[in-house]
């Protein structure tokens, strides 16, 4: 705590939030890079056979104590010092400016400094939390972070077509209150999840991970909340995804490609002050590509599958807001503080 108390004299160059984020993104393309040229000094490992879904196949064939105490040790010290300055940096109640503050400077070099540290953990001894923890608790940790998105964002860009529901509001403003101990648990244990493998999957998803970390390191500032950007890093989960399902050979790519391209046609876009010709030329452009994709294939009655993502993510926002709502009103009462609000309709 001392050290964050001394964070509020600390002298920093004046440097914009935006030059910040263009450095930001140089640096995570040079850490990419950096896997693929150090991937010979990785630990020999002799990978067991897949066994399927469930299972992670970049682990040790046996959980190694050394390897254990590595990755937990550096997912835990992660996290707590990205907590701490998100403590600090709230309880200071800074202002957005376009200038990097002391909050701003230490999270960059403190993520700076993990995200290398766990290369290094990778080259010694492999094994990321992936040995003790199932595969889908990563997933899951991503998919709370896009649905929280999509709640927060509800007030700025509405959730179906532009169409806002007033209803949320209650729960999105916890949300925005606390979002980035949530947004960073999900980033940091994610990305401590997976050793720092040079598969276009692995590097496509460290690339997003750490271009997560990034935002979360310019809270408080104009590039934090700039649309284009925040944008983009929604978008990355479609390149991503549809990308591990692409090299899976299983053939389900297209139904992740068009499942997250159906969120931006949706929701997404109508955040980015389009005119309305170019957002019904999205429309159009994406409903021609589903047909002629599935239609190539031979998979033409597969074609509604294409909004199931859309649809389970848009439907958990309302499960979400319900279950805050829910969680905000028992701490009320629990301490005192309820103000009887209840959600208003939509």
């Amino acid at each position: 705590m001392a050290f964050l108390d001394r964070l509020e004299t600390m002298r920093v160059p004046k440097i914009t939030s935006t030059k910040a984020l263009w450095w930001g993104i140089a640096f995570t393309t040079l850490y990419v890079l950096a896997i693929v040229v150090g991937r010979p000094l990785f630990v020999d490992v002799h990978f067991v056979p897949d066994t399927g879904y469930l299972w992670y196949f970049w682990r040790l064939p046996e959980p190694e104590t050394f390897a254990r105490i590595t990755a937990w040790g550096g997912y835990f010290l992660h996290q707590v010092v990205i907590w701490g300055l998100i403590y600090y940096g709230q309880t200071r109640k800074h202002r957005t400016t376009k200038i990097l503050q002391p909050v701003n400077v230490a999270a960059l070099a403190a993520n700076g400094f993990f995200v290398w540290l766990h290369l290094g953990q990778t080259w010694v001894a492999y094994d990321g939390l992936a040995a003790d923890t199932p595969i889908w608790s990563s997933q899951y940790a991503v998919i709370v972070v896009l649905v929280l998105i999509l709640l927060m964002e509800n007030r700025r860009r509405g959730l179906i077509f532009g169409k806002k529901f007033n209803m949320l509001e209650e729960s999105a403003r916890s949300v925005r209150k606390y979002h980035g101990y949530v947004f960073s648990w999900a980033v940091i244990y994610t990305f401590w999840f997976h050793p720092m493998e040079d598969t276009l999957g692995h590097l496509l998803g460290t690339f997003y991970t750490v271009c997560l970390m990034l935002q979360g390191s310019l809270m408080f500032t104009r590039s934090h909340t700039n649309k284009w950007w925040t944008t983009f890093l929604e978008i990355m989960v479609l390149i991503h995804g549809s990308m591990v399902a692409y090299l899976n050979f299983d053939g389900t790519w297209p139904f992740f490609l068009f499942g997250f391209a159906a969120i931006f046609v949706v929701t997404q876009m109508h955040g980015l002050n389009l005119a309305l010709w170019l957002r019904w030329a999205f429309v159009i452009i994406y409903l021609a590509s589903a047909v002629f994709v599935f239609g190539s294939r031979g998979e033409l009655e597969k074609l509604p599958s294409i909004g199931a993502i859309a649809t389970f993510e848009i439907g958990m926002v309302f499960v979400f807001a319900f279950v805050i709502w829910l969680a905000t009103v028992a701490v009320g009462w629990i301490t005192g503080t309820m103000h009887h609000q209840v959600p208003k309709k939509a």
